[in-house]
């Protein structure tokens, strides 16, 4: 009901008008109420008829004025308003001081009233207590000003939004909690007081009339006290229970979230904030996400949780090469869009199969990849993984048909950390590791099964792992002094009841010549390969990821190879808040 009225009053070019002299003219008739009650017009003399017509002179003009700067205020205040638009700036401020405004001209009209009307009185009238009737008149001002003051203020707020889209501080300080709190408690309790007191203190009414004008006071105070309060509580409390809503979901990860700013005070300030938190957090998830796709989800949440400094440490990790055989043949007979389409296609399975045994993609290199077990997430158990998605890959690239790889894995002390400057970082590992993985890949385009891992990597695999591969060959690799036994994976014979037969390794219609050489394919690194890498589900290996500075002994007998000090990881909300694209205040009659 109170909505309606409040919209009606916007919108109608009489509202503005009604609201402020019906606010006036209650405080009038309460004021002429108790000088009823209490005798005072009987005390006029026979001539009281030319006595009120007098005393009407100045309220009938104040009434005409009233209603003139009223309408004036109408055009002048929601203007645009009537012309469907936005204010301007300057209209958004002068909006945010309406309610000063019109509180302080009604106190200018009424004040004067009151020193004629208790001339009037006191002059034409018999009656010898000028004091109570100026201070009956002037607490009737005080009230009808602070009611005004109220309604005005409540009559705006549905215009906040429009304002805050303008501005980006609604706050007024004449609409602050505080002034609020003390208009309130002003109507509700000190006035209606203040007026009891006056007319019990007059000696010149008898007693019998100043309990009656006692006890209607107080009736009206009682009553006007609980509308006032009920309406400042709601004005705190509905605001607040959509803030704390908002909160909630922010707090659930739901950054899509949008508090209607409704208030000029500090709530409104508040609500504001809300929404540039979100709005804060929204662009850090962005930048996360845009942030993780180009150096990895592990690497950017490295980096934004530790800060610019260049750091890094020595780890034993197992790194995994990928390279393609016979790019460069493959460049030169295919269109570049296409080429680059097969080349995606391979690196999403390469970084599926890497993320979901925990690794990291650290490098695209044209046609080869690098992934590192153990860095920057530390592993127990990095070289089961490993082996795990050096056979998923080759397995899937085989299967596609398109091209034909070498994989090779090698395990070892790497530095892995962040290179660089103050103004450019990368996080990257250094190390034999990786250099002999590289060698290894460059023999695996040769070998029957395209991977060949090294003889630590095997050592430092699991029991269960170790039994899929077998002994390949010593090889002398480019730049060793050493040969290196060279491990590669053993052909699994075909599951009972399955007729599907693993998929023969090398069988790819376009692969390149046994002699071929591969050459480096310069490719952009915003070829997207990593636009389709989005992995569902778990991931089959997270029990190796090691927290830092926690200690837990593995449980006896079991398979699992997770390392000391991991802890259960904690189940995400199995019943998650959808995100709110708006919140809209929960009240209809008040903020």
């Amino acid at each position: 009901m109170i909505a309606k009225l409040v919209v009606w009053a916007l919108k109608a070019r009489w509202g503005l008008s009604a609201v402020v002299i019906t606010a006036n003219l209650s405080g009038l008739a309460v004021i002429v109420t108790g000088l009823w009650l209490s005798g005072f017009f009987g005390g006029l003399g026979a001539d009281w008829m030319r006595t009120m017509l007098l005393v009407a002179i100045y309220p009938a003009i104040g009434l005409l004025a009233g209603v003139g700067l009223a309408m004036r205020d109408r055009n002048r205040y929601f203007g645009w308003l009537d012309q469907t638009r936005r204010p301007t700036p300057e209209e958004a401020r002068r909006l945010l001081r309406l309610p000063i405004a019109i509180t302080a001209r009604a106190l200018a009209l009424w004040i004067p009233g009151v020193i004629v009307v208790t001339a009037t009185f006191t002059h034409l009238t018999e009656i010898d207590s000028p004091g109570v009737t100026a201070a009956l008149f002037t607490l009737g001002a005080l009230q009808s000003a602070a009611v005004t003051f109220l309604i005005v203020d409540r009559l705006i707020r549905p215009t906040i939004p429009v304002v805050s889209a303008v501005l980006s501080d609604t706050m007024h300080w004449s609409s602050s909690v505080l002034m609020r709190v003390i208009v309130t408690w002003a109507v509700a309790g000190a006035m209606p007081l203040a007026m009891l007191i006056a007319v019990l203190a007059d000696p010149a009414t008898p007693a019998s009339d100043r309990i009656r004008t006692a006890i209607y006071l107080s009736a009206v105070g009682i009553g006007v006290g609980a509308l006032a309060t009920a309406i400042l509580a709601r004005a705190v409390a509905s605001p607040m229970r959509t803030l704390r809503l908002a909160l909630d979901l922010i707090s659930r990860g739901e950054t899509h979230v949008r508090v209607p700013v409704g208030s000029s005070s500090e709530i409104g300030r508040l609500e504001h904030s809300v929404n540039e938190l979100a709005a804060n957090l929204r662009e850090r998830e962005r930048m996360r996400a845009v942030f993780g796709r180009h150096v990895g989800a592990q690497v950017a949440e490295r980096a934004l949780t530790g800060g610019m400094d260049l750091t890094g440490d020595v780890r034993v990790v197992s790194a995994l090469f990928v390279d393609v055989t016979g790019s460069v043949a493959l460049s030169t007979g295919l269109p570049p869009q296409e080429f680059v389409a097969k080349l995606n296609r391979l690196l999403s399975i390469v970084v599926a199969a890497t993320e979901e045994n925990d690794g990291l993609v650290n490098k695209f290199e044209g046609d080869a990849a690098l992934c590192i077990f153990g860095a920057p997430i530390a592993l127990r158990d990095n070289a089961t993984p490993a082996l795990r998605a050096a056979r998923r890959i080759r397995d899937e690239v085989t299967a596609s048909g398109e091209l034909d790889i070498g994989i090779g894995v090698a395990h070892g002390q790497v530095f892995a950390g962040d290179v660089g400057t103050d103004t450019r970082l990368e996080f990257t590992v250094i190390g034999d590791a990786v250099n002999e993985a590289a060698r290894l890949t460059t023999e695996a385009k040769e070998a029957p099964r395209r991977i060949l891992v090294s003889g630590p990597v095997i050592e430092a695999a699991a029991p269960h792992e170790r039994e899929r591969w077998r002994l390949y060959d010593n090889i002398l690799l480019r730049g060793m002094q050493e040969p290196t036994a060279c491990w590669t994976d053993i052909e699994q014979p075909a599951i009972s009841g399955d007729d599907t037969p693993e998929p023969a390794v090398g069988g790819a219609g376009n692969l390149a010549p046994t002699g071929a050489t591969s050459e480096p394919t310069l490719l952009s690194d915003d070829s997207g390969a990593c636009d389709d890498t989005t992995t569902q589900g778990t991931s089959r290996n997270d029990d190796d990821r090691v927290p830092a500075n926690t200690t837990q002994e593995p449980t006896p007998g079991s398979d699992d190879r997770r390392a000391p000090g991991t802890s259960e990881a904690v189940a995400d909300d199995p019943a998650p808040i959808s995100a709110m694209t708006e919140i809209r205040s929960a009240t209809t009659e008040g903020e």
